[in-house]
């Protein structure tokens, strides 16, 4: 799997990933299970640089060495 996010991309996913998580822990959102599925995979896409819909689309936001 070649990276295809870039610093800015990763580092938003990651953080909305553990917003999501946090919210859905906590009980603070409908539909807790959806939520916590969401977060988790925004946090391992961010972590591995890699999003499967971003290669199927054919969009690219890494520049350079990533």
């Amino acid at each position: 799997m070649e990276k295809n996010e870039g610093t800015v991309d990763r580092v938003v996913r990651t953080l909305v990933g553990l917003v999501l998580l946090s919210l859905g822990v906590l009980n603070m959102v409908p539909y807790k299970t959806v939520v916590l599925l969401i977060g988790l995979i925004a946090i391992v896409t961010g972590l591995t640089g890699f999003c499967a819909i971003y290669k199927l689309v054919g969009i690219n936001t890494c520049r350079g060495q990533c």
